[in-house]
């Protein structure tokens, strides 16, 4: 049941022609492409501006130095997310600090991250884990009242909308990544950068390009983390199906979350507002997961664990900062976690499949 390759003909015509069009052109770093991508992913997300980047890791480090956060600053995140996450403050300079999450959603506490403000704090960058925005007025209120900037990881949030504001658009800036798997996904490595103040996107349009601000003249130290011509232009083809698309993740998790029964199963909260979620993954918790995986691999249906070792147990970080009553609910969240397939090309049989299989599971 694994959807990457199942993608429609249509698409796939029109992702050739695009490969084509670049091919053509001559033109493969930053060029119209990029620059029709950026404007048509801004509008996509209700930002005025995005700056294309080559990966979601880059978009996060140049998202933290745009803002001047780096050696001797403190960005307080969640331990359950992708490695990346972590890796962007570091290689920004700063520290991450790791808060612990809410068991009820998989998402960082906001009381557990208020506990770990300290005079050192200057982000807090808010992971949308598995696809959803929840609770972003208390988030705003949050950092207003401790004078820290928001940056949103966006990572799995494509299209998730809160009060009819897109993810990325709540904080000063926004990170996304378009790796393969992303409900919005490149056929490589690929990211952006969205945001409202010009300022800020400059900033970071020089940081990928080297640090120019005109050719020839380096006025920052910057990185090379262009977004590809020919990445952008299979970006904007595939960009008019993910409506489609989220409209169908949805489908599949709201029959998941009615019909899913079985008492070895934890589900997830459901999302406040049908928009809020945009199911990048479907996520439950299970006791006995060892053996609930092999159940359901014996009837042909895959699963992947989403994350299995917090980010504060990873042996790269040494001496982690946690939030000062630990992380005993992303713990347990590790432990348990497990996803389960949520991708648009699941045709009905196969929804019913799952929700049978894990149904008739006896943990």
């Amino acid at each position: 049941m694994s959807g990457i390759s199942q993608e429609n003909q249509t698409l796939r015509i029109r992702e050739l022609d695009a490969c084509k069009r670049v091919l053509d052109s001559g033109d493969y770093v930053l060029g119209p492409e990029v620059e029709s991508f950026e404007a048509a992913w801004a509008k996509a997300c209700g930002a005025t501006e995005a700056v294309g980047v080559a990966n979601g890791l880059d978009a996060i480090e140049i998202s933290l130095r745009a803002l001047g956060i780096g050696a001797g600053d403190e960005v307080i995140t969640s331990p359950m997310t992708a490695f990346a996450t972590a890796l962007g403050i570091i290689r920004a300079g700063a520290t991450p600090v790791f808060a612990d999450i809410d068991l009820a959603t998989g998402l960082l506490s906001l009381e557990s991250a208020e506990s770990c403000i300290s005079k050192s704090t200057k982000a807090i960058l808010l992971v949308h884990l598995y696809g959803q925005v929840r609770n972003m007025d208390e988030w705003v209120s949050l950092v207003e009242r401790y004078g820290i900037d928001l940056i949103e990881d966006c990572a799995q949030s494509h299209l998730a909308q809160s009060q009819g504001r897109f993810a990325g658009t709540f904080g000063r800036i926004g990170a996304y990544s378009f790796y393969p798997t992303k409900n919005l996904g490149a056929i490589g490595d690929a990211g952006a950068i969205v945001t409202s103040d010009t300022h800020l996107a400059q900033y970071a349009a020089q940081l990928r390009n080297y640090g120019q601000s005109e050719r020839y003249m380096h006025t920052r130290v910057g990185l090379n983390s262009r977004l590809d011509e020919l990445q952008a232009a299979l970006l904007l083809e595939r960009l008019p199906f993910l409506e489609e698309f989220t409209q169908r993740r949805r489908s599949i998790a709201n029959r998941y979350n009615c019909e899913i029964k079985n008492e070895s199963v934890d589900m997830l909260a459901p999302p406040k507002e049908e928009s809020a979620h945009s199911y990048h993954l479907f996520v439950i918790r299970v006791r006995g997961r060892d053996k609930f995986e092999k159940h359901l691999s014996e009837a042909g249906i895959q699963t992947l664990k989403h994350y299995p070792v917090p980010l504060h147990l990873q042996p790269a970080i040494r001496d982690p900062r946690v939030a000062p009553t630990g992380l005993s609910a992303s713990e347990v969240h590790a432990d348990t976690c497990i996803s389960i397939p949520c991708h648009p090309q699941l045709c009905d049989d196969d929804v019913s499949k799952v929700i049978a299989t894990i149904n008739g599971y006896e943990g």
